[in-house]
């Protein structure tokens, strides 16, 4: 049975111009899981984040981590292990170097000094980017940035690691990097959760998507549940993966057979393609 992590019960925020940006949101977060957090622009995500990690107080609901309530006490132990990467690399960079920057967390949780520089070492391989120690962070490029946040999070050992818009302003060699370094989290059993609206990227990589609408989930379940809802798509203001929009559309028009194994990518579509081709030759 799946373990839960997180717990969040009834959360409400309201900015202080009196936007209500999270109206009542309930959700449980397992250890592993692979979440896609979904929704158009202002719908809560990044509100939503932003409450789990502790860095917004909610004004009303409970985040129970591991069992334990979330509050001003404990609040430290939270932020420790639910890391967030966020979207613009530069508002979370601070450090004149890359190796003070990703030893920064360690560095506050008052570990020893070989201890955090162990972290930040085995960090900075992990990413890929130990020849950058000594360079200025703000001076690298885009996809190093973004290398040197997801290092600071990896340094610090969080067991949920939060991505806020990960892909933004990435080319497709360093979106490729990206996913490259999911799959190595996953394989180490990291909890993620990853807002986007790349849904062809949800539909490849997430076990489960969780639709936010105007402050409220309206929606959790996996990525062909959600992407056949045409309900719900219409309502979050989403569109059909790629894949999943011509499976469909084949189907339709008679062109292959409905065998419900759903593409999620090219090799996988290729794949169906000729083992159909192959089907259609033999009893021929």
């Amino acid at each position: 049975m799946e373990k839960t992590i997180l717990k969040v019960e009834d959360l409400h925020y309201i900015y202080g111009n009196g936007k209500v940006a999270l109206n009542g949101v309930s959700v449980d977060i397992h250890e592993g899981e692979r979440i896609a957090v979904i929704g158009s622009n202002g719908s809560g995500k990044s509100t939503f984040f932003l409450n789990i990690n502790g860095v917004f107080t909610p004004e009303q609901g409970k985040i129970i981590y591991r069992d334990t309530v979330v509050n001003k006490k404990n609040l430290k132990e939270l932020r420790k292990n639910i890391g967030i990467v966020f979207q613009d690399a530069d508002n979370q960079i601070i450090a004149s170097t890359v190796m003070a920057e990703v030893g920064f967390g360690p560095m506050n949780l008052k570990l020893p000094k070989e201890e955090v520089k162990k972290r930040v070492d085995e960090a900075l391989a992990y990413m890929n980017i130990s020849d950058f120690k000594d360079r200025p962070p703000h001076y690298l490029s885009g996809g190093e940035k973004k290398r040197v946040t997801i290092a600071d999070i990896i340094a610090m050992k969080s067991e949920i690691i939060i991505f806020d818009e990960p892909t933004a302003a990435l080319d497709p060699l360093n979106a490729m990097m990206l996913e490259e370094v999911l799959d190595k989290l996953t394989l180490e059993g990291k909890t993620m959760l990853i807002s986007t609206h790349d849904v062809d990227f949800v539909y490849r990589w997430a076990e489960r998507v969780i639709v936010f609408c105007q402050g409220e989930i309206i929606s959790d379940g996996t990525p062909l549940e959600i992407f056949k809802n045409e309900e719900v798509l219409k309502q979050a203001n989403l569109k059909q993966p790629t894949m999943l929009e011509v499976y469909e559309s084949l189907v339709e028009k008679h062109l292959i057979e409905d065998t419900k194994v759903y593409p999620k990518n090219t090799e996988e579509f290729k794949k169906m393609l000729e083992e159909q081709i192959s089907f259609l030759g033999a009893l021929a």
